[in-house]
């Protein structure tokens, strides 16, 4: 009798396995440009700062708009839930490992408080910046509207992992095209990692997809419930799902990949992978101005019954400022995110984020190794 396999697996690549190939024309980096569009809203880059109270307060919202990016407020942290949100931020960094998880537990049990969301949002409107919120879809019919009415200018929808089609007992899921039309405002979606998905969120309407399902440092979804799919190939399929559906329709739903992002060379990867953005953690939990002083947490540690995340201690490195445009000293491609990025492209050829999406990659599991024996001794 031959055997028959069950199930066929296929390879799949992360940052670190694949390189770039340069290009056979170059140019001066400093004739690339880094710009991003949200329907009509464009950006100077295509960086974006997660939705995790760690990371993003109104107020490093406002300075993420101020360097050419965004930062999205979570509408169902601290912010929203204490009206003096700071003091639950010293209780939670002070707190031992040991403790720590069941403490976020306890904080994040309160209600949110419809009134501060408003009030969060016209704390970063008052700046004449502009505001992303996220919520959860369980939360989105209810939280959204409050949001709008408070003049936020783009709602992003998460969850773990986010599909166009729900089944439940319980409720009624979340319609997303129904949300598009109720908002009126640019709505982005995720977490997705799968071409098919991805085509059937674009056909809600929605105008921009995340990408990635476990890959950010402070998250433990892969190993709670093994779950995910490494970047690089997520990105591959979702960006081909936006071509396809650009295909039929004509219109352009960017991606964005969401999480285990750490140097330069990732986010040119991304990019290169076909990916418009990318949404950054950890990487602005290290910033100066990061309302987490050096820690970061993942918003499913609060998950009363399955916590999936955990409070790592990501240390502070350098001022916002310094991690996206640097100066730096440092040699490991943790800061001047965007000269690294416009310099990749610049070695691709690519005058533009479109155009780097066509440069060329090849596997390459040895990329970060070969020929580094001397930087490895040193460090």
């Amino acid at each position: 009798m031959s055997y028959v396999p069950f199930k066929e697996l296929r390879p799949a690549y992360g940052f670190d396995e694949v390189a770039i190939v340069p290009g056979e024309v170059t140019v001066n980096p400093e004739m690339t440009s880094t710009e991003m569009r949200i329907r009509d809203t464009v950006f100077d880059i295509p960086i974006m700062a997660a939705a995790m109270d760690a990371i993003v307060s109104p107020a490093s919202a406002i300075l993420m708009d101020q360097m050419g990016g965004l930062g999205v407020l979570n509408l169902e942290g601290l912010y929203t839930r204490y009206d003096d949100p700071h003091s639950m931020l010293e209780e939670v960094l002070s707190a031992s490992q040991q403790e720590v998880t069941g403490l976020l537990q306890d904080v994040y049990s309160p209600s949110v408080q419809s009134h501060l969301v408003g009030q969060r949002v016209q704390e970063i409107k008052a700046s004449g910046s502009c505001c992303a919120v996220s919520v959860t879809p369980n939360n989105a019919k209810a939280l959204s509207p409050v949001a709008v009415e408070a003049g936020a200018d783009i709602l992003f929808v998460q969850s773990t992992v986010t599909t166009a089609r729900h089944t439940s007992r319980s409720y009624r899921g979340l319609q997303l095209d129904e949300l598009c039309q109720q908002v009126g405002i640019p709505v982005v979606v995720g977490n997705c990692v799968s071409y098919g998905v991805a085509l059937a969120l674009m056909e809600t309407g929605i105008d921009g997809v995340l990408v990635g399902v476990g890959p950010g440092a402070a998250c433990t979804t892969r190993e709670v419930v093994g779950v995910g799919v490494p970047q690089v190939s997520a990105t591959l399929e979702c960006a081909a799902a936006r071509q396809e559906y650009f295909n039929r329709t004509g219109r352009y739903v960017p991606i964005i990949t969401d999480g285990g992002l750490r140097t330069g060379g990732d986010v040119c990867k991304a990019v290169a992978s076909g990916a418009d953005g990318v949404m950054l953690g950890t990487p602005f939990a290290q910033a100066e101005e990061a309302p987490g002083r050096g820690f970061n947490w993942g918003m499913a540690n609060a998950h009363p019954n399955l916590p999936r995340g955990t409070r790592i201690k990501v240390g502070t490195k350098g001022t916002l400022n310094q991690i996206l445009f640097g100066p730096t000293s440092v040699t490991n491609g943790t800061q001047n995110l965007v000269g690294a990025l416009k310099v990749g492209m610049g070695m691709c050829g690519a005058m533009n984020v479109q155009e780097m999406q066509q440069a060329e990659m090849v596997v390459a599991p040895s990329i970060k190794t070969e020929g580094k024996v001397f930087q490895f001794a040193s460090n």
